[in-house]
């Protein structure tokens, strides 16, 4: 019987063709839209699932907040709370706790030239960690032991790919290596890469004994903040004791700073549910998560709207097949089962191009969207019984109605010739019309949104001057360092360099936060942890940073590297200074060094637009604190520029590799996942417009057949070619209105969610939602026109000639 009804309805689908075809490549598109952003994001909810004792791991976030005197503090939110934290907390949650069973430390990544014979490269993202790293995380060691790799001081385990660029496929596990050119370091470890869909990421590891050899002290300051502090807890435990006790924990441990406090957080919650500051690796997006996820049910509840309604609209086709089948004993669910049975096998056949589409996109889609989406992720064992479950619930879904509707047919009606379309049918047509159109519209400008937001985003005044600016990193290097003014001198003098700085960071950069006491204007000395910058001399004019009260630093004054300070417009209102000139010539203490502040700069945005211009003070650096050389360089002859810098470097810095980054590039990278986000969504919602689009063609084209008569005979009363577009065109045109009116506010709901993440944004006004409309009107009835203008332009007599 199965098998009679899947015969009847191959016969069927290729007895009408052009139907079949687009029926078949909407459903194939709709499922193929829906297999990837699947897999984006069962990616996006992989991150650190990996790890074997994950449900165990929990990472300890840390608040300093700043205390006046008298001042009682309230609870800390969660945005109160950062990642980044003290080194004491760490072994003393493991000695006050003994449900605490390993705690593993690390410190923020640093760049080291790393050297071994000939071969040199200055490596980044290296971590210094705790000995107990592999008994807390599942990272897979392919030489060397794990348990001792980290032990010994100077001790250091390279990744796979870090371990091939010096030594290829040789075990290099006991071998040295040259780091900034006056260290030793012993390689005790190889492992396997960290995977992409962690958290934080690294390209080596560093004993933390290294560190303690150096810096011994700062692992007893609770006030100094350089680490992330991760426990595992013993099987069977909660971590709801560590959270009740947390409070005398602190009052226990570190009484003097009333505003400290910890909480902590579940690691595999740290990509998409953390709203800590100060995160050791990226963070995803929840909401990205969720408009993906509507994207995909969207997409698939349009393919399944084209199938209903070229299924309900062409009842006239199967009114007389039906009438017999009933007159013939053929009960309705028999009927039912057979249309249902069309629908599905034409879902199956949807599936399996699906399947095909989807393997040769995958690497687009994992350009578009940055993220490692391989086959070896999509081809899994349980692909094909995923694939054919769900094509059978989008054949059940998108035929459901159909099926109920046409095996719903009075026989007698049908025979006599007296059958006509139901009032019913007509109207959920139009209902099913207005819903794709509503998501099409909320789509279309949806993705003007995300245009708009990220042009503003790259256009936006930083307060800086970041075009044509090069940036040098030497990562602290004390030969640099040591002689910082004679290579600036040397690199000023080059063609085509306009001026020259030094600082420890850049715009775009991880800077810290200093405790900093400056005089309020009440006159006494108030106590708060703004961002820090330390600074040369030139620093404020080669980076055109307008001041806006006093003055910067000055070669002039002596006194300016010792006991000066320059903050910005924000840090002056903290401080109660609501005229930023109030704030010049205040005392200040920070970090060993007391003074005055000797100006007043104009906000910039020093980190991206997803943040509001914050404190900052910019405080002169001495040489042994500077990582960074900033060249302001003339637009023309750039390749030039950069041969000069280079020849000059290697003269007089012959240890280091030239290593140089554009800071616009940089500073733009902090957008690379909004720019990802906005490459998919413009790519998924062209598909779901591209679906909706080819409904509406099938579904003109069979109402124009169904009036060709009329149209016909309007031919012969002398309507114009126009007049009968116009005729065809008009019901379409108001169903699309409607759905203009309804998607204006859901998408500015939506899309106002997402805009919430800039503190810098558009103004979303009507405009948008008009273009959105224009637009989807225009595609409309480019796709309706054709086939209006071919039933209008057709001869009468063809279509008159038997009545």
């Amino acid at each position: 019987m199965i098998r009679h009804f899947f015969q009847i309805a191959w016969r069927n689908l290729l007895k009408r063709k052009f139907y079949s075809f687009i029926n078949i490549t909407g459903l194939a598109i709709g499922m193929t839209c829906c297999v990837l952003i699947s897999l984006y994001i069962r990616n996006e909810l992989s991150y650190d699932q990996y790890h074997v004792k994950k449900d165990r791991i929990y990472r300890v976030l840390q608040t300093f907040r700043s205390v006046q005197d008298g001042e009682t503090l309230s609870l800390p939110t969660p945005a109160d709370y950062q990642v980044w934290g003290c080194a004491p907390v760490g072994p003393a949650l493991h000695a006050d706790f003994p449900e605490v069973e390993k705690v593993v430390q690390f410190m923020s990544p640093v760049s080291l030239l790393l050297e071994k014979g000939e071969k040199r490269f200055q490596q980044d993202n290296l971590l210094c960690m705790d000995s107990t790293a592999f008994d807390v995380f599942s990272w897979k060691m392919l030489y060397g032991d794990p348990r001792t790799a980290l032990t010994a001081p100077n001790s250091i385990v390279l990744t796979h790919t870090v371990a091939q660029k010096f030594f290829g496929n040789e075990n290099p596990v006991g071998q040295m290596l040259r780091v900034d050119s006056q260290y030793s370091y012993m390689i005790t470890g190889v492992m396997e890469d960290v995977p992409p869909n962690s958290q934080f990421t690294f390209n080596g590891l560093i004993s933390m004994s290294t560190v303690r050899k150096y810096r011994a002290e700062m692992f007893d300051w609770w006030g100094y903040v350089d680490f992330y502090t991760y426990v595992l807890l013993k099987k069977n435990t909660s971590i709801s004791s560590l959270e009740k006790q947390s409070s005398s924990f602190v009052k226990r441990r570190n009484s003097g700073d009333k505003g400290y406090a910890i909480s902590f957080e579940k690691m595999t919650d740290a990509y998409l549910h953390s709203a800590a500051k100060r995160q050791p690796g990226p963070t995803g997006s929840l909401l990205n998560v969720y408009l993906f996820s509507c994207i995909a049910v969207f997409i698939m509840l349009i393919a399944c709207i084209n199938f209903m309604n070229l299924s309900t609209a062409r009842s006239l086709e199967r009114a007389k097949e039906i009438g017999v089948r009933k007159v013939l004993g053929v009960r309705p669910s028999s009927l039912m089962i057979q249309f249902l049975s069309e629908s599905i096998l034409l879902s199956l056949s949807a599936a399996v191009i699906a399947l095909v589409l989807a393997q040769a996109i995958i690497p687009m889609i994992g350009k578009l969207s940055g993220k490692d989406l391989s086959y070896t992720n999509f081809l899994t064992p349980l692909l094909p019984f995923y694939m054919t479950a769900f094509a059978v619930v989008v054949g059940l879904l998108a035929g459901i109605y159909p099926a109920w509707f046409l095996s719903g047919f009075r026989a007698i009606s049908v025979l006599k010739g007296k059958f006509k379309p139901s009032g019913e049918g007509v109207s959920f047509r139009k209902i099913l019309v207005v819903f794709q159109f509503t998501l099409s519209v909320a789509l279309i400008a949806g993705t003007t949104i995300v245009y708009n937001q990220l042009k503003y985003v790259n256009r936006h005044d930083l307060g800086f001057q970041k075009d044509q600016m090069l940036v040098l990193n030497f990562e602290g290097d004390e030969k640099v360092q040591q002689n910082i003014e004679i290579i600036k001198k040397a690199i000023a003098d080059q063609p085509g360099v306009v001026s020259v700085a030094a600082s420890r960071a850049v715009p775009g950069e991880f800077l810290p936060n200093a405790g900093t006491q400056i005089q309020t204007p009440q006159g006494q000395m108030a106590e708060q942890a703004p961002f820090i910058y330390e600074i040369d001399f030139d620093f404020i004019p080669t980076y055109r940073i307008p001041v806006i009260a006093g003055r910067p630093y000055s070669r002039s004054y002596t006194t300016d590297s010792a006991h000066a300070m320059v903050i910005n417009e924000a840090a002056a209102r903290l401080y109660g200074y609501t005229r930023p000139a109030d704030a010049v010539g205040k005392k200040f203490d920070q970090w060993g060094r007391s003074g005055t502040i000797i100006g007043v700069v104009k906000d910039f945005n020093f980190r991206s637009l997803h943040q509001a211009v914050e404190p900052l003070t910019l405080r002169y650096g001495y040489s042994y604190s500077l990582n960074r050389i900033s060249v302001a360089i003339k637009g023309d002859n750039v390749p030039e520029t950069l041969a000069g810098l280079r020849k000059t470097w290697n003269q007089i810095v012959p240890h280091r590799p030239f290593l140089y980054h554009f800071l616009d590039e940089s500073f733009s990278a902090q957008y690379e996942a909004d720019q990802h986000f906005g490459q998919l969504f413009t790519f998924f919602s062209c598909l779901a417009i591209f679906i909706a689009c080819l409904g509406l063609f099938g579904l003109s084209t069979f109402m124009a057949q169904q009036r060709v008569k009329e149209i016909g005979i309007r031919k012969v009363l002398g309507s114009s070619v126009s007049g009968i577009v116009v005729l065809l065109s008009k019901d379409f045109i108001k169903l699309i209105l409607i759905g203009i009116i309804i998607a204006v506010p859901l998408c500015w709901w939506a899309m106002d969610k997402w805009l919430q993440g800039f503190a810098y944004r558009i103004n979303v006004g009507p405009l948008v939602f008009i273009e959105a409309g224009l637009i989807a009107m225009s595609v409309a009835l480019i796709t309706i026109a054709w086939q209006s203008v071919k039933a209008a332009m057709g001869n009468p007599v063809q279509s008159l000639r038997n009545e």
